[in-house]
Parts: C-alpha cells; sequence; structure tokens
C-alpha cells in the first residue's frame, strides 16, 4: 500500500489523538519514523517521548490503551491525526482528555481517575 509522504521537522511529527466515535480531542504527542511504523504494524498508538528519548506504547503500563481506527494527514503532510478507540483516560492526571483546563486554569471537564489509579497505584503502595 502506498504511503503518502509525512514531513518529520527534526525526524518527529506532532500527532493530535481523537477519539473516534465523539471527535473529542484527546492528546497530542509526537512520533518518529519508528513509532510511526509500529502503530501501522500493530494498530495500537505508539508514540515518541521526547524527554525520555524513546518510544512508548500509549497504556502499555497503565492499560489505558488507544486503538487505531484510522491515520489521517494534514494538507500539508507535517501533522497526523490518529482515530483512536481509547481505554480508560488518555490523560496523566486522570482526566478523559489532557485538555481539560482554558488557559486561565479553569476546569471544564471532571477528573475521571485519581493519578495514581492511572498507573494502577494505591496511595501508600510504590
Amino acid at each position: 500500500m502506498t504511503m503518502i509522504p509525512v514531513k518529520f521537522q527534526g525526524g518527529l511529527i506532532p500527532v493530535v489523538a481523537v477519539d473516534a466515535r465523539t471527535r473529542e480531542v484527546l492528546m497530542v504527542a509526537y512520533a518518529n519514523d519508528e513509532a510511526l511504523d509500529l502503530t501501522r504494524r500493530t494498530g495500537f498508538a505508539h508514540y515518541y517521548s521526547r524527554s525520555r528519548k524513546k518510544i512508548w506504547k500509549k497504556g502499555e503500563e497503565s492499560g489505558h490503551l488507544q486503538r487505531v481506527v484510522r491515520i489521517l494527514v494534514d494538507c500539508d503532510g507535517d501533522t497526523l491525526l490518529y482515530e483512536v478507540e481509547q481505554a480508560g483516560v488518555a490523560c496523566h492526571t486522570g482526566h478523559r482528555s489532557c485538555f481539560y483546563r482554558t488557559l486561565e486554569g479553569e476546569e471544564i471537564a471532571p477528573q475521571v481517575l485519581d493519578p495514581d489509579e492511572v498507573y494502577g497505584k494505591k496511595k501508600g503502595k510504590g
């Protein structure tokens, strides 16, 4: 299958993850060529962590996986959109979406899980 060429800037491309059913924006991350290839081959979202400098499978530790339904590319070929089926929450803070507050700090969406529960940890237990 032919793939539309995408433009990686500094080896990375921004990826917007949206709920495939509701179109809610869940998160924004980056992918490198290898993460994109893993996503296409496995059907699960893989990203490149700029801080850890490594590829990560979304939900690998927490179980909050993103099954990728479709990958779209923008008109310039420099941003990807993953349409996903999100298991659990997308944000490490316990919110369904990483976009849960205004610039002024007002929370517009409720927290679904305690942050410790996102990774299956209970308070007081490592």
